[in-house]
C-alpha cells in the first residue's frame, strides 16, 4: 500500500488504491485504517469532490518506504555483484521482457 501511494503522483482514493495493489475496496479501508492509526498515512478531503476522501503518505509513511527502497537497493547491489557485466546486460534484458509482459 506504501509503495503504491509512493509511486502515485496524487493522492489516491481507497477505491484507486485498492486497484493499484490488487485488494477490494473492504480490504483496503482496513489497510487504510491500520496505516492511519500508524501514522503511516492521513486521509484528506478529495478537492473535487468533498463526498469523497483520498490517501496520501504522512512525512512518516514516506521516511519508510525511502528505507525499503534503500534496503532493496542494497540487497540487488550485492546480490549482483558475483554477475560479469554480460550476465547482467543478458539478467536486465530477461527482467524487462518479464516486467513488460506482467498482466496489468
Amino acid at each position: 500500500m506504501l509503495e503504491a501511494l509512493a509511486a502515485a503522483s496524487d493522492p489516491l482514493s481507497v477505491s484507486e488504491l485498492g486497484d493499484a495493489i490488487g485488494v477490494d475496496q473492504p480490504r483496503a479501508s482496513r489497510l487504510v485504517q491500520q496505516g492511519v492509526e500508524m501514522g503511516l498515512v492521513r486521509r484528506e478531503a478529495d478537492p473535487a469532490d468533498a463526498r469523497r476522501t483520498r490517501i496520501a503518505l504522512t512525512d512518516q509513511g514516506r521516511s519508510l518506504v525511502r528505507g525499503f527502497r534503500g534496503e532493496r537497493r542494497d540487497t540487488i547491489t550485492t546480490a549482483l555483484n558475483g554477475f560479469t557485466d554480460a550476465e547482467r546486460a543478458e539478467f536486465a534484458r530477461l527482467i524487462t521482457k518479464f516486467a513488460e509482459a506482467w498482466p496489468r
